[in-house]
């Protein structure tokens, strides 16, 4: 490796390290499947970590959600190493995890430079973008999830029960939601909101926004610790967007906000419902490139089954305030507060997508909509499913795509994202979304369901 890395470690880290009461830490990144992948070392190890890295191979980077390797344009195949250089600012002592620290990667070559499809790296290189056009973003992820019995091994049985949003369903779950938001508390991660969800046994959290890298670093994290609580529980959590065929899956929406020097984009200017004009195109922007961002963010043959009309998943490309049909909802807050409260939610995506692949791609095709100044359409109320087709015509309103081949050949069109991503992740992410979709072309909803069910 090159004694002059683009990356050096900060004078503080050996003093971060000093402090960490952790045998062992997990270094993660996320693949272009949305798959959490680790590499572990020794407190002792952490050190020469942060200067050198741990090798990986770059075939994670075509790797389906099924652990099968394409190959790809640029990547893919046996050849070559890379090296994970842990982030020591997000290292986190594990609480749900006694023994252990967590700090997310960024991916380097042997040589000590950037490596050019870097999922985390692409994140960070879009809200540098948005720092360097006088915008500031705000984000969270929501997280959905369901309980079932841990002694289930084979599929998955209910570990509670009651009606959605019920007293009932909370009452069962008392114990464990409030270890949970303690735990995630400890790891330096503020919950705004607990409750039981719609679907059958989920529940659901939100957090405090972000700025765009640790938003999704702080996804990841918290559904890694939602897990390891379950367990703790005598639970499984099942994160992935389907649990039973037709019915109500689980999310991971976006919530953002964007502002300028002169404060919020959302609230205090004549646009619509308020927003400023630089808010509302970059909100144009978001929405243009809706159908390649369900590729990014929802591109899993199984997120389809979540993905129907009249369950509020957002496959309408359109928008609208307090819309929950549409895939863009805004939100304005109460009156009073939409200084603070106004913000836009991307209902569309869910725990198949690899969080910064998310944020990243949100941030390029706002800041383009914010470049060529677009406007957004007329808003929509109601379920565009009732719309008979002139309506739908005049309207606008279109289908976001219903197949993964669908989905990956918009993101394959959407010169903003390939602009944004390179070439290299670009492909990689292209390669495995068709990697997956012809794989199981012919699977049906039950399959896809027991595929998926425990790997996200």
């Amino acid at each position: 490796m090159a004694t002059t890395p683009d990356r050096i470690p900060a004078d503080g880290d050996t003093a971060l390290i000093d402090k960490l009461d952790a045998a062992m830490v997990a270094l993660s990144f996320v693949d272009n499947a949305g798959i959490t992948r680790v590499k572990a070392v020794p407190k002792r190890r952490l050190d020469l970590a942060s200067w050198y890295g741990v090798g990986v191979s770059p075939c994670f980077e075509t790797f389906a959600f099924d652990d099968l390797m394409a190959v790809g344009r640029y990547l893919g195949g046996p050849d070559g190493d890379l090296r994970l250089i842990p982030d020591l600012t997000m290292l986190t002592e594990l609480a749900c995890q006694p023994g252990w620290a967590w700090a997310p990667t960024d991916k380097y070559t042997q040589d000590g430079t950037r490596f050019a499809a870097c999922q985390r790296h692409f994140a960070a290189r879009q809200a540098e973008a948005a720092q360097a056009a006088g915008l500031g973003l705000s984000m969270a992820f929501e997280t959905e999830w369901s309980v079932g019995r841990a002694d289930d091994t084979d599929g998955f049985t209910p570990a509670i029960h009651g009606p959605a949003y019920g007293m009932v369903r909370l009452g069962q779950v008392a114990e464990y939601a409030a270890d949970l938001v303690a735990v995630l508390e400890q790891q330096g991660i503020t919950v705004n909101q607990f409750h039981p969800e719609y679907a059958l046994a989920q529940l659901e959290l939100s957090v405090e926004p972000s700025e765009p890298v640790t938003a999704a670093d702080e996804a990841v994290l918290v559904r890694h610790t939602i897990r390891q609580v379950s367990a703790r529980h005598g639970w499984r959590a099942l994160l992935a967007p389907c649990i039973e065929p037709g019915g109500t899956g689980s999310g991971a929406h976006l919530h953002l906000s964007v502002h300028d020097e002169q404060g919020p984009l959302f609230a205090h200017g004549d646009g619509p419902h308020g927003m400023r004009r630089t808010g509302e195109a970059f909100l144009a922007g978001i929405l243009r490139e809706l159908p390649a961002l369900v590729a990014v963010g929802a591109g899993n043959p199984v997120s389809f089954l979540r993905l129907a009309p009249s369950r509020w998943a957002g496959v309408w490309q359109c928008w609208g305030r307090e819309t929950r049909e549409a895939a863009l909802r805004f939100i304005t807050g109460v009156r009073g507060t939409e200084g603070w409260a106004a913000n836009a939610e991307i209902k569309c995506f869910d725990a198949t997508g690899n969080p910064y692949l998310i944020v990243g791609s949100v941030l390029a095709a706002g800041l383009a909509g914010v470049a060529e100044q677009l406007r957004l359409p007329t808003e929509i109320t109601g379920d565009p499913v009732t719309f008979d087709a002139e309506a739908l015509m005049l309207s606008g309103v279109r289908r976001l795509p219903t197949t993964p081949s669908e989905a990956a050949d918009q993101l394959a069109a959407s010169r903003v994202i390939a602009a944004a991503m390179g070439a290299e992740l670009h492909d990689a992410l292209l390669t495995v979304r068709r990697a997956e979709a012809e794989r199981y072309a012919e699977a049906s909803a039950e399959e896809l369901v027991a595929l998926t069910r425990w790997r996200f």
